[in-house]
Order: C-alpha cells, then sequence, then structure tokens
C-alpha cells in the first residue's frame, strides 16, 4: 500500500483543523474539574466545532455516536462519554478529531481531575514524555520502527508499559489511512518515513499489564488487570525541516 504525501498547501489546511483541536483542548483544559461530567465535555466539543466551520469526524464513524472519546482511568481508550460526575483524583482522557472543509487533526489528551497522587503524576507525565520521544523521530529517513521504539523505551525504563493493541496512522482527508504507526517494536524497521506524511503519535501508556479486552458496547477497551492508563496523541506532519505537530496546543 503506498503512502499519500501530502504538499505543503495540503499540510496548511490540516493544521487549520489541527488549530481547532488544540483549541477546544485548551479550552476543556481550563474548564474540567470535579463534577463535570465527560457528556457535558462531549457537548462542548461538538458545539465548539461547529461554530468554526469544522464537524467532529468521530460521530459516526462506523456507527460510534459520539463527538469525542472519553476514557477514564482503567479505560484505554474508545471510551463513551456519560452523566457519571468526574471525580477528584479520576484521569481521563478526552479523544477528538475535526473535519474542517474535507482535511482531518486528530489529538488526545489525558486530564488530571483536582488532586491526584505523585504516581498518577508520573503517568501522565512518562505517557506524555513518551510521545514526545515518538515525535522526535518523525523525520525523512527514519523508520516507524523508530518512532515505536522510542515510545516503548521511554515507557518501560520508568516502568510502565505501552497498549500494544492500539496504534497511530496516517490521516489527511480520511481518519485513518496508512501508515500504521506501532508504539512499539525494534528500530529500524517498517515503513521509512519520507517528506510530506502526515500521522498520528497515540501512545497508550498503563500501570499495569498491556493486555485489555473490549466491553459490551463493542468500542470500550478495558485494563485486563485494572490498571489505570494515559494516553497523549499529535497530528504530526513530517519535513525535511523536522516534525510539525500540527496539533501543539499546550
Amino acid at each position: 500500500m503506498a503512502v499519500e504525501l501530502k504538499s505543503r498547501e495540503h499540510i496548511r489546511e490540516i493544521r487549520k483543523a489541527g488549530r481547532i483541536v488544540a483549541a477546544c483542548h485548551r479550552a476543556i483544559s481550563k474548564s474540567i474539574a470535579p463534577g463535570v461530567t465527560t457528556l457535558e465535555i462531549d457537548r462542548f466539543v461538538e458545539r465548539f466545532m461547529l461554530e468554526r466551520g469544522a464537524k467532529p469526524a468521530q460521530k459516526g464513524y462506523k456507527g460510534y455516536p459520539y463527538a469525542t472519546c472519553a476514557s477514564l482511568n482503567d479505560v484505554a481508550c474508545h471510551g463513551f462519554p456519560d452523566v457519571a460526575p468526574l471525580e477528584s483524583g479520576d484521569i481521563v482522557t478526552i479523544d477528538m478529531v475535526a473535519d474542517l472543509d474535507g482535511w482531518l487533526a486528530d489529538s488526545a489528551w489525558t486530564y488530571s481531575i483536582g488532586k491526584t497522587t505523585a504516581a498518577t503524576e508520573k503517568l501522565l507525565r512518562v505517557s506524555k514524555q513518551a510521545m514526545l520521544a515518538g515525535v522526535k523521530m518523525a523525520v525523512p529517513g527514519n523508520y516507524i520502527g523508530d518512532i515505536g521504539y522510542a515510545v516503548q523505551r521511554k515507557a518501560e525504563r520508568e516502568g510502565f508499559q505501552v497498549v500494544s493493541k492500539f496504534v497511530g496512522h496516517g490521516i489527511g482527508r480520511s481518519m485513518h489511512e496508512f501508515p500504521q504507526v506501532d508504539h512499539h517494536g525494534p528500530a529500524g524497521q517498517g515503513v521509512k518515513l519520507e517528506d510530506g506524511m502526515v500521522i498520528t503519535i497515540e501512545p497508550i501508556v498503563t500501570t499495569g499489564r498491556a493486555d485489555v479486552f473490549i466491553a459490551q458496547d463493542g468500542w470500550t477497551a478495558k485494563t485486563v488487570d485494572g490498571g489505570w492508563s494515559a494516553q497523549f496523541e499529535h497530528t504530526i506532519a513530517v519535513t525535511k525541516d523536522g516534525p510539525i505537530v500540527l496539533t501543539r496546543w499546550d
């Protein structure tokens, strides 16, 4: 399967969608707190995107019913937003994809709610650092395996595991394009990175075993052992001048 390389104009269009996603995450970061529900966040995200001329690409994708995924504590990914109030000590990953004029950008962020433990804060810190370690490897001439190796090495050195069942992906006109971006494995293998590729890097890092199971709703992926997990995701353009983060906000 061939990689669809993006022109500089294409990357600018994806970046416009990325700015909406980034602004939405920034707004969530200022308002998320104990007592807020993930369904309220979901409705906010949909309204936020629509007001800016975009639409939430996840809603309706393969029948998915919400604008966001909201993954709480031991949910690795693809959790459904609901009406349960967030509690102090929780962590929740909000994952969203904006479609602006047919160009898509994707980003997930794990938020801590109220007061959390030092162990939880370490999980979030290392998860983000693992994602950024992968981003640094997203340069022409490297391989997808170099990204995965950097992510896995950082997570495991800090005592965590990477959930290998879920991967990053190419993105552009479609939410999921070739290539698949693994967050584990040996360096120097897989698809070679080229100038013009646009991909997501989105490792899920967990405190326990990397095994997950899918709940009865057919979407929600939970850790088998109840370990908590965190996920940070950016949409990245691979360019000869280095990786460009198209969804950066923090």
